[in-house]
């Protein structure tokens, strides 16, 4: 074979290699794309955040761009290098997450208060809706948020049910279940609507004691897991401190990639472990 039958043969798998790399670049932005969109336009407006889907898509693409190389820089590992990849791809899934979790944990704490100031509206001789909006304009979001929504399609010609339905699909919460249930039962059979919403509001009182309980108790078993986790990187770190020719292979070689691949993976394990094990759902 010639030289320049090599050459051409070399230009060749580089066009295609860099032809493939291109297409795997441009299938996962569309696949990043199109998750960031579903949540944005989905999870977050249900939580009453509007962002737009095309500045959060670069300010992901750009933190994909940016901090991996400079994880390389710092550290010169790649496995770290490699590991802050992955980060960033989850970072708007996890961010979309954390913020959904957030608010429904606020929902839970105000839907008590709210249930009181309905039976107490009630019991004085309003109505269900006229109750609901005066909880309306007395309480903060998000609660406020949820019940105006209802009482604006109810508003625009959407029937009680089918506004509790939507109520219900948008927070999946088992205490706005039980009060969605109260509420269609009543308006179907009839009852005393105050009376229950007011055992309702002294129920979810209750179980948020219980919980804020079980979380004081797991509270110690949860900082030992992120002690226990945090451990072994703290003493690596350190040991390189202190030793760093002892501690250089394992930096600076590929059995030490591998060692520092396993490392991450079992931490990440035992972490999942301990936060599974004092995660007590009541």
């Amino acid at each position: 074979m010639t030289i320049s039958s090599l050459l051409a043969l070399i230009f060749v798998l580089t066009m295609i290699s860099v032809w493939l790399i291109f297409r795997l670049v441009q299938g996962y932005l569309s696949r990043q794309r199109a998750t960031i969109e579903h949540a944005t336009s989905n999870t977050l407006a249900d939580m009453f955040i509007f962002l737009d889907p095309q500045q959060m898509f670069r300010y992901n693409v750009a933190l994909t761009c940016i901090l991996p190389p400079l994880v390389w820089i710092l550290f010169g590992n790649p496995v770290l290098a490699v590991g802050a990849l992955i980060a960033t791809v989850f970072v708007p899934k996890w961010s979309v997450g954390f913020l959904a979790r957030r608010r429904l944990k606020r929902l839970e704490q105000q839907l008590p208060d709210a249930l009181l100031m309905v039976s107490g509206a009630m019991r004085a001789g309003a109505s269900l809706n006229v109750a609901l909006e005066s909880m309306v304009k007395e309480s903060k979001p998000p609660v406020s948020q949820e019940f105006e929504l209802m009482l604006r399609e109810q508003r625009l010609g959407v029937d009680f049910d089918t506004a509790l339905q939507n109520l219900e699909q948008r927070n999946p919460q088992q205490d706005f279940q039980l009060v969605i249930s109260a509420m269609r039962i009543s308006k179907e059979v009839g009852g005393n609507l105050a009376e229950i919403l007011e055992s309702l509001a002294s129920t979810l009182r209750q179980k948020a004691i219980m919980e804020g309980k079980i979380r004081s108790l797991t509270a110690q078993g949860k900082a030992q897991g992120v002690i226990m986790t945090g451990l072994p990187i703290l003493m690596m770190f350190a040991l390189k401190a202190i030793e760093p020719k002892a501690m250089e292979p394992l930096f600076n070689s590929w059995i030490g990639y591998g060692t520092l691949t396993v490392i991450i993976v079992m931490e990440l394990i035992g972490y999942w472990f301990i936060r599974k094990i004092t995660n007590i759902d009541v």
